[in-house]
Order: C-alpha cells, then structure tokens, then sequence
C-alpha cells in the first residue's frame, strides 16, 4: 500500500467517523461556506461534513505529481488559513467561541475537520495553495490569552490537540493527513509554516539540550531584564555597519548586560512546574525569553512567551543581541562556532513533515534571522525529497541574495507601503529599476499587520480599500495572497506585530487577539458589507491570462503612466509586446475623473473587470473611477510616459 492510498484511506476513515457520530440538526455554519453571500444555516454536522467530504472523494481526480504542466510554485494563488481561528464559529449561537467542545462533540473553534470542509470554498474563490500557520502544539508557560501563541513551539513534530474534533475519535495526526490528501485531491498545494528561530519557554528540548538555549542569572540582577540599550552614537555606528554590509567587530551590548547571561553547561530541573537551571559553579539561571532584535531600539513588546534558540556556541558571544540572534558578527562565520546538533535537528523537521504528511512547500518564520548555511541545507535536504518543494522566506526584500539561497518567493514590504500611493510609487519604481530577483506576496495584509480595512470598521471604505488593493496587488510580480477573512472585509486584527499604535496596543491585550484566544471572522455578516468573493474571482481569472506579462520581473517591466488626476494611480506591465494597464482611484470615498494620454490616436478598448467598451480619442483616454474602483485594460502598445 502506497502512501497516496494510506492518507486517502485516513480520509474515508474521517467519513466513517461522521457516519458513526450521532447529532441531530442543532449545529450553525456560516451560509458562505456553501455558496451564499450572508446568514447561516442550522445543519446535522455530521451529514454536514459527510456530503463535503463525499464531494470531495467522488467528484474529483489527484492529478498526477510530476511537474509536466510547468512548476507549480510559478503559478501559486494562495489563501493563508490560521486554521483555530479562519475554520472558528458560533454553531451554537450563543454568541460566544467556546474552548470546550460542544455537547455534540465538535469544537467552534477551528478544527482540521472544519478546514477540510473549507476546500472547495476556497477552491471556488481561485486560490490553488493553502498556506497554513504554525499547527504544532503551544507551550504553556507564560501562555498568551486562553489558547497561547501558535509561535509558542513546544515541539515541532507535535500538533495542537485542540485541532481535532472530539465527536469523531480520531487525532489531529490522522485529520492533517486527510486534510493535505482532501487538497491535492483538489488539485491544490499545501504549504506549512515552520518556526526554526525560537520556541516556547516550556519547550520539552530544554531539558534534554540545555545547550541549545540562552541562560539568565535568576537573581535580583536580571529582575528588569529586556533589550539591550546603546546610545544614539553606538545605534548610528550598528546602522550603518550593517548597511554596508560590514560585520566585523558589531558593537556588543554593554558588560553590565551580557554579565546577565550564564556561560557554561547547565543542568536543569522542574521546580514548582517551572524549568529551573543551575550553572556548573551553582549559579540558579533560568532561560531567556525573546524580543525583536532589529533595528536594535525597536519598541514592540518582549516575547514573554517565547525564547530564541542559540544557533552558534561562540564563548564571546553567550548572549542575546542583534549581533547574535539576525545580524551576525563576522566572528560567527566559522564553522567550529556552529551548534552543529542543533542545526541537524532543525534540518530534519521539513522531511518528517514530508514523509509524514506530504506537504508541498514551506514558509519559513524568521528565515532572515537564520544562518545562511543552515538555510541552505534545509532548502537542500527537502528538495532531495521532492524537487519542486516550495521555500518562501519572511523576508522583506525580493534579492538575489535570498533566490540563490533557494527560496521561491518573500513575505515583501508591500503590506507597508500599499496603503498610500506615494509609497507605492517609490516602491514600483525601484522595482522596475532592478527588476524582481524573485515574486513577493501580493496582499495589504496578513496576520502580524492591520488588516486592510482596520482603520474603516464595517464601512464601505474599507472594501473600497480592500477591492484597490487586491486588484493592483494582482498585476505585480507578485503571489497572490488572500488572508482568511480578506473577503469578508474582516477588519479585526489578528495580531499586534507590525505597523501598529501604542493605542492599538492598549485596546486589543492577548487576550482579545485572534493568534492567542477563541475568535471567529464574520463568516455571517461579512461585517454588514457584500463580500468581496465574486470580485476576487473575476480579478483573478483575469490575472491568469496575462500569467506570463505579470510574472515578469525584469527590469523596465513595470511603469507608472501619468495621470491627470492625483489620486488615480496607473501602473503598466509590459512584457514581449503585450501590455496591461491598470488604473485605480485611491480614493475611498469620491468619485475621481482622469485622463492619459498615448501615441496611439485613435483605438477601441475594452475595459477587463466590467467588460466595458472605451475609446482612446485623438490620443486621450478619458476615465472615471467610483471610490476605490479599479479598470484593467489590455494595449497594443504602452501609454508615453
């Protein structure tokens, strides 16, 4: 028996297990799910999930897993499921999202059952590729909110109990596998994210490789530890070392701070349910939890959950700092300084997760503050494995650097610049001037920034935001990429990572946040505005037949046309004489008028999205955008600029 046929196996075995359970008609799921725009519907959960799943067996093929219609990873539309939350419901419409599982056995939180039953939603939309944040288990010391942080890694071949659905009997082993089988029976990839930097305070590694973890002094010294501070001097000299590149001789913390760090082997013990140290002169430490490291006066708040792993064993260098944790110190280049057992460990997480599971691809959390060579041999142990595995690296530029390290695609800094034109035109320009070393996310958000529509709570706005956004995101050289809740205008955030307010902070703690407590998007609402899915849809079918003009990253490929009108913005692709314009109004509430002008004097033109005729008349084209809209069109030859 083969291991395709072993996994199909655990999915009808899912199936055995709803005709099994016994529930009556007292469960809701949103009305989405199914097709419709709002509402929900009160179903037998069991016959419920059955009918989908059946589908999903029945009527559909597994395509073949070689790569004869070209690489995959090229033509990646992706939806990004946090999987406890973007499968989460009220089904008893209590009005709460309950931790424990109902009376009837299944879960509101997000289940791996309930993500199964997802897939042709999400397959309906247009997305091919099903990114999934971190499934492992959370640790529980220091835990945020009620159900802890997903980046919280306790052990990274473990799962989160809390993803199966107690009616069926079956782990959440056994319902991943059938998940990943569901989506390749639905000719869709599946991508996981890995957490390789840090993991939880209470990780089950500490006891057995104290080694591989920093250590603080558990005394009155270290009662106010955090972040190193330098001065303004010192912060401008690391700057600019690191600018250029130069990591010889990084100015280190001070020796009050790095004197807080035990150096040496250490033993550890429980006491009192907490992990305790003890250093080989008697020193009682204790692990060191995490911060963000870069620039190295960054203000978010520590990472009291979570505490970094010590990649290099470098004497001089027991501590943490930017030098030690992302910007390396030239001095951590030798080899002899690798924490070589660590490094293997970490290697062999991805093959598990292939041989166990079958994924496709992964995304690696904090890849830029790995070491390069223990990126390269993750990239190479798991293509060894299967050649066309997809890497993509939370990294914010789109280098060369970063390509020739093996990775398919970057997080990308366009979710921070999208939001105002005058950015993006700095962006798109200098893009077009070095071209793209390889493609970027195209979104306005994902889990750790605001969500698009998080400055316009259930307004119009937001979706006229939403709709701007998606639809220039779509004509990049970019992935496509829908965070779960994006079409909902879902304006609630799912964490407070980047780009947020001190007043943010005040009004969403962890326990109001998606990532660490019980949440559901606005499945049946969709915030009371008409959800985006049948937009997406037609935006990226569109997309699809201009694959080869949009994906081109070369540079000159990408140009800004002017317009007569500020506030509408065009951007042209162009590639081997074809041309695709696009023009949207930045504007979320008013209607905006324009004009271009092009070489051409005279010539029909039909507008992509509305399928609506235009005309270029005696060389101008006249064009009027409502709030947010935007116009697709497809030239014979690019606009003068």
């Amino acid at each position: 028996m083969t291991l395709e046929t072993t996994h199909l196996a655990l999915l009808h075995q899912a199936l055995k297990s709803l005709h099994n359970s016994v529930t009556g008609n007292t469960y809701l799921v949103p009305g989405i799910w199914s097709g419709k725009e709002t509402g929900s519907e009160l179903v037998n959960p069991s016959e419920y999930f059955s009918t989908i799943i059946e589908g999903i067996i029945q009527g559909q093929k597994k395509p073949s897993t070689s790569s004869e219609d070209g690489d995959w990873r090229t033509g990646a539309v992706v939806y990004n499921l946090f999987i406890r939350l973007s499968a989460a419901f009220d089904h008893n419409g209590d009005g709460e999202i309950s931790t424990e599982p109902l009376e009837c056995g299944f879960r509101e939180t997000g289940t791996l059952l309930k993500a199964i039953a997802l897939l042709p939603y999400i397959k309906k939309l247009g997305a091919n590729t099903l990114y999934l944040l971190p499934l492992t288990a959370p640790g529980k010391q220091c835990k945020k909110g009620s159900l802890g942080s997903p980046y919280a890694v306790k052990n990274p071949r473990q799962l989160d109990t809390m993803l199966n659905e107690p009616a069926l009997g079956l782990s959440a082993e056994i319902l991943l596998k059938a998940f990943v089988e569901a989506a390749h029976l639905l000719d869709m990839h599946v991508v996981f994210e890995f957490v390789f930097r840090t993991t939880s305070v209470d990780s089950d590694w500490i006891k057995e490789h104290p080694e591989w973890f920093y250590w603080l002094r558990d005394d009155e010294s270290t009662r106010n530890y955090g972040p190193p501070g330098f001065d303004g001097d010192t912060l401008h000299r690391i700057k600019e070392q690191v600018d250029r590149h130069d990591m010889l001789y990084l100015p280190a913390p001070s020796e009050e701070y790095r004197n807080q760090f035990v150096a040496g082997n250490v033993t550890v013990h429980e006491e009192n349910g907490q992990l305790q140290g003890t250093a080989a002169d008697g020193t009682l430490c204790r692990v060191a939890t995490a911060f963000s490291d870069w620039p190295p006066d960054d203000q978010q708040p520590a990472w009291t959950d979570v505490t970094y792993l010590k990649m290099h064993s470098h004497e001089a260098f027991n501590y943490i700092a930017y030098n030690t944790i992302r910007m390396y110190d030239c001095a951590l280049e030798n080899p002899e300084t690798f924490n070589s057992s660590l490094w293997d460990e970490i290697a062999g997480i991805i093959p598990f997760y292939q041989d166990e599971y079958q994924i496709d691809g992964a995304m690696i959390d904090m890849g830029h503050a790995l070491p390069s060579e223990l990126k390269r041999t993750i990239v190479r142990k798991a293509r060894d494995k299967k050649a066309d595995f997809a890497f993509w690296d939370e990294n914010f530029a789109p280098s060369p650097a970063i390509r020739d390290e093996g990775f398919n695609a970057v997080f990308g800094s366009l979710p921070f610049v999208i939001h105002d034109i005058v950015f993006i035109r700095g962006l798109l320009n200098h893009l077009n001037r070095t071209g793209v070393a390889l493609p970027f996310f195209g979104t306005g958000e994902n889990h750790n920034t605001p969500r698009v529509c998080f400055r316009y709570p259930g307004e119009e706005a937001g979706r006229n935001h939403s709709m701007f956004i998606f639809t220039l995101s779509a004509i990049l050289p970019a992935i496509p990429f829908l965070q779960s809740g994006m079409e909902l205008c879902e304006w609630y955030p799912v964490n407070l990572g980047l780009n947020f307010e001190d007043r943010d902070r005040e009004l969403y703690p962890p326990e109001k946040l998606p990532l660490f407590s019980a949440f559901s998007c606005d499945w049946e609402k969709s915030n009371g505005l008409l959800p985006l899915n049948s937009y997406i849809k037609r935006i990226l079918d569109i997309r699809s037949r201009f694959l080869d003009l949009i994906l081109c990253g070369e540079k000159g490929s990408i140009s800004i046309p002017y317009v007569s009108e500020p506030e509408l913005f065009a951007v042209m692709r162009s590639f081997e004489g074809r041309s695709l314009l696009f023009i949207g109004n930045s504007n979320l509430w008013e209607e905006r008028n324009g004009s271009l002008e092009f070489s051409m004097k005279e010539e029909a033109l039909l507008e992509l999205i509305s399928e609506t005729p235009f005309s270029i008349r005696e060389h101008r084209l006249e064009v009027s955008c409502k709030p947010g809209q935007c116009l697709l069109f497809e030239l014979p030859l690019p606009p003068e600029q």
